[in-house]
């Protein structure tokens, strides 16, 4: 019997070796991973841990996964990271 949970925030090392860069917040890093909702919100609560010289970016990555899975980001910190970011 399966008992992990589908919607987990946490993944295998297969699993996340499956991801393409672009499923993470820090793609050149691979880390903070968000493939689905579960885990924008977890990298949300672990955004405080991001080094700082890649904060707008991962929070700005943040927004867009968030509003692809539906996921209402309120977080003062992130949105005004995310305003800080550019391409």
């Amino acid at each position: 019997m399966d008992t992990k949970k589908k919607n987990s925030d946490k993944l295998t090392t297969e699993e996340r070796k499956k991801l393409r860069s672009s499923e993470f917040g820090i793609p050149e890093d691979r880390e903070f991973p968000m493939p689905d909702a579960a885990h924008v919100r977890a990298a949300e609560a672990y955004f405080r841990y991001a080094p700082e010289d890649k904060k707008a970016m991962l929070a700005y990555r943040i927004l867009l996964k968030a509003k692809k899975f539906g996921v209402d980001v309120e977080s003062p910190v992130i949105l005004e990271w995310a305003q800080k970011y550019t391409k």
